[in-house]
């Protein structure tokens, strides 16, 4: 079902992810006008979009002091919130929750139909044992006590959105909500490749490798993501799957084959003539060590600083829920590598 005449807010617009969903509705969507709401505003990108659509793009500084001004007469929401650096990260995460309370609140009270939240894979551990997972879906049973404050208020902000389906509206309809987790997103203009790619610069175009071969995740490319959340839009605006999908979660793969992250980013920039590191830089079992003293600084250290380790990523399908959300629309190919890394070297440029 078309999303043809609504209206739509997407929170965290000028993000990485929010950028290709913007692009995407206005490819895809004929609406009444889309809203763009972000902390980091960019005009420049609002100035290359093209189409017939009414644009609007705001600024907060609270990020949401005016959510129910953005929220008036509009259809479905989408709320993105990924910060660009670490720093950001560890400054907003414990608001993840605030956060989409006071957008959920305004959605009810300004009658929005329809909310998609765009949760993490990151939500679902790694747990204590460090057990991994293999082709997850939405029905695996994972015993995890999560510790990361990232992880922590993301689960919470995922749990508050699927619990606000179908409250009640001011207009007496009922709000439909879903939850999204994709798994790592990679694409054009994406700053954890970028960042690689300076580091494999400055080791004379060689790259790091930070993970083991065998250590394999389910990348997806960001164009899918974006194509997921629309997707999701339209079955929440169909009378017949609003209710099949309404209070649900769906992590979001494609069919980009199980990689470690090392060599994904291998495969993306070796056009451009760079080459990765065959071991890890130091044995395993002093990683392990090294691992174990961060953990006991980070203990000692957190009444007056933050440092965010970096979690396990696991592999999850889509499979299961093709009728119902996901169907990528790109599919991985040797042929697009090479645009997509000149790409990267274009944004890296101008990134430096």
């Amino acid at each position: 079902m078309s999303l043809r005449g609504d209206v739509c807010v997407v929170t965290g617009a000028c993000g990485f992810l929010g950028k290709s969903l913007v692009k995407l509705l206005l490819e895809e969507e004929k609406m009444a006008e889309i809203r763009l709401l972000d902390k980091h505003v960019q005009p420049e990108f609002l100035k290359s979009l093209e189409g017939k659509t009414c644009l609007s793009l705001h600024y907060s500084s609270s990020y949401f002091a005016e959510a129910h001004l953005k929220c008036r007469k509009m259809f479905v929401s989408f709320f993105y919130n990924s910060p660009l650096f670490l720093i950001d990260m560890i400054k907003s995460c414990s608001s993840y929750f605030m956060r989409t309370q006071l957008l959920l609140e305004a959605c009810i009270q300004e009658n929005v139909a329809s909310f998609i939240y765009t949760s993490s894979i990151e939500v679902m551990g790694p747990n204590s044992r460090g057990e991994p997972i293999f082709y997850g879906s939405e029905d695996t049973v994972y015993d995890c006590t999560l510790k990361f404050s990232y992880s922590k208020t993301k689960k919470e902000a995922e749990q508050r959105t699927l619990q606000a389906n179908s409250e009640v509206l001011q207009n007496g309809g009922q709000l439909a909500t879903c939850a999204l987790r994709p798994m790592y997103i990679y694409g054009e203009d994406s700053h954890f490749l970028l960042g690689h790619m300076r580091d494999g610069i400055r080791n004379k175009n060689v790259l790091y490798r930070i993970s083991r071969a065998e250590a394999r995740v389910n990348p997806v490319y960001v164009g899918n993501v974006a194509v997921a959340h629309l997707q999701a839009a339209r079955c929440l605006k169909d009378p017949q799957k609003r209710n099949v999908i309404g209070g649900k979660l769906y992590f979001i793969s494609d069919d980009t084959p199980p990689i470690s992250y090392s060599d994904l980013n291998h495969v993306l920039m070796s056009p451009l003539g760079f080459s990765i590191q065959e071991k890890l830089p130091l044995p395993f079992c002093l990683l392990y060590v090294a691992c174990f003293f961060l953990d006991i600084l980070c203990t000692m250290l957190r009444p007056f600083i933050r440092i965010a380790l970096c979690p396990r990523v696991f592999s999850f399908q889509y499979k299961k829920n093709t009728p119902h959300i996901l169907q990528p629309l790109l599919k991985l190919k040797v042929v697009l590598l090479l645009p997509l890394s000149i790409s990267y070297f274009i944004s890296f440029v101008s990134y430096m």
